[in-house]
């Protein structure tokens, strides 16, 4: 069985066509996506119909929780002032334009899935199983407790935007990256393939080509921080 796992879409609807696109020739059995449609990009809602559209097993990150239910912040970790001018920017332009019935679909997004994969059983969150805007980062001693916890085979989540596959304590520990707003050092969308073969669990992580410039474009029609343009075009935040 080869599923495909897709996060942190983030309002980018050219690098969510682009990544379907590319998914279409992967002979994959299963689309899952780990959250955060929204925020950062200037299509919300466009995003949201696609992965409604095409009935894609959808989680609710951090930033859908934010946008639905209202919040004042995204519970998202600003190191800078910078980080947080673009945040602020990105929570009062995505409210405003986040449809009333998208936003009841962000809503009612379940906290996490668990899929049979093959013979092992896989866990998809956002963040981590404990919380919703955890990060757990590849060398964080944090994942080495939730792999601790880990009932399942398999643990998948977003909220990083920086990809891995380790194996701790006899658990594999994932993180897909992100397809709208990259942070792996290039502006290109990333997902990510899991496979189960003869019971060993393969991860493929594909980098896709998208139209940058065209979302750029965009984003300049908008009130979005001038920032964000550079975060896309360069894949760091």
């Amino acid at each position: 069985m080869r599923v495909a796992v897709i996060s942190d879409v983030h309002g980018n609807i050219f690098a969510l066509e682009s990544v379907l696109e590319d998914i279409k020739g992967r002979n994959v059995d299963e689309i899952v996506c780990t959250g955060d449609l929204v925020g950062y990009g200037p299509f919300p809602n466009e995003v949201i119909a696609k992965i409604e559209e095409l009935g894609i097993k959808t989680i609710q990150g951090n930033y859908d929780d934010a946008i639905a239910n209202r919040r004042i912040a995204c519970g998202c970790d600003y190191k800078t002032e910078r980080a947080q001018k673009i945040g602020m920017s990105s929570m009062n332009y995505t409210a405003m334009e986040t449809s009333e019935e998208n936003k009841e679909f962000l809503a009612n997004l379940p906290f996490s899935l668990t899929l049979e994969v093959e013979n092992k059983k896989a866990l998809f969150v956002h963040g981590s199983p404990r919380k919703i805007n955890e990060y757990l980062y590849e060398d964080s001693k944090d994942l080495k407790e939730v792999a601790g916890e880990l009932k399942e085979d398999i643990l998948v989540c977003g909220h990083t935007h920086l990809p891995y596959h380790k194996i701790i304590s006899g658990k594999h520990m994932m993180n897909v990256g992100s397809i709208g707003k990259p942070k792996h050092g290039n502006p290109n969308a990333i997902y990510t393939i899991i496979e189960v073969v003869e019971a060993k669990v393969k991860t493929e992580f594909i980098e896709v080509i998208y139209p940058v410039d065209k979302l750029t474009a965009a984003l300049k029609e908008t009130d979005l921080a001038e920032e964000l343009v550079e975060v896309f075009r360069t894949g760091i935040s």
